[in-house]
């Protein structure tokens, strides 16, 4: 197993943001996660890649638990997130922004150049190299904030609400570049509120509401789950 996370709680305040949450993730999988708004998706990320400290749990990663690792520590182990909202160096190329991801593998600046060209190329930025990041448009943006993550070499990595803002191409756009890393040998975890690109995604599907696990399985089933479509796909949604 590539990563187990077993029990993980989160309060803030009076608020259960995670409340003993376990799950496990197998190398190679494209897993998916789903909620309604404040299920605590995000703040899973958040332990898991170090942001925050959880009250309880743990998280195994290859074995090693990496609770207590600070985030830069954790990427170095190879685990790598993105955000719901790009976070560039707006000020800075596409290319420079992408280098900063090649540099947690080598300090050479030739060699973190090569490495982010080609993960340019591998998204199809390549074109944009040049440009600033913030005269990039939504779906560049998307593209750029995956170019990075990727930079860093990752085994697993974890994508906030990629589809966010897309129109339906970029969508489809968006669906295939998942696949393809996923090709590359890496494991992806996708947090996502359209259930289409979920259903189209993953191997399995975990669903969270209110910090806890309500359901776990294959998208075929958890389409049809119950608790699922009360909690998180309406009452009146229907399945054909």
């Amino acid at each position: 197993m590539l990563l187990e996370v077993k029990n993980l709680s989160k309060n803030f305040g009076g608020l259960k943001a995670v409340h003993r949450l376990s799950f496990s993730v197998e190398e190679g999988e494209i897993f998916g996660q789903i909620g309604p708004n404040g299920a605590g998706k995000t703040t899973a990320f958040n332990l898991i890649t170090g942001f925050y400290k959880p009250d309880e749990g743990e998280i195994w990663f290859k074995g090693e638990n990496l609770v207590g690792l600070k985030p830069f520590h954790i990427c170095q182990r190879g685990v790598c997130r993105t955000f719901q909202l790009a976070k560039p160096f707006r000020d800075l190329t596409v290319l420079r922004n992408v280098m900063m991801g090649s540099f947690l593998k080598t300090p050479l600046p030739k060699e973190a150049e090569g490495r982010a060209l080609e993960t340019l190329s591998f998204v199809k930025l390549l074109d944009k190299k040049d440009e600033f990041a913030r005269s990039l448009n939504t779906i560049d943006q998307r593209r750029l904030e995956l170019a990075r993550a990727l930079a860093t070499e990752p085994t697993l990595l974890l994508l906030d609400e990629m589809m966010a803002g897309l129109n339906p191409k970029e969508f489809e756009e968006a669906i295939a570049l998942i696949h393809r890393v996923r090709v590359r040998g890496i494991t992806v975890i996708v947090v996502e509120h359209v259930i289409k690109a979920i259903m189209a995604l993953s191997d399995r599907i975990l669903v969270v509401h209110q910090g806890t696990k309500i359901a776990e399985g294959k998208p075929q089933e958890i389409i049809k789950d119950l608790k699922v479509i009360e909690a998180y796909l309406g009452k009146g949604y229907r399945h054909a």
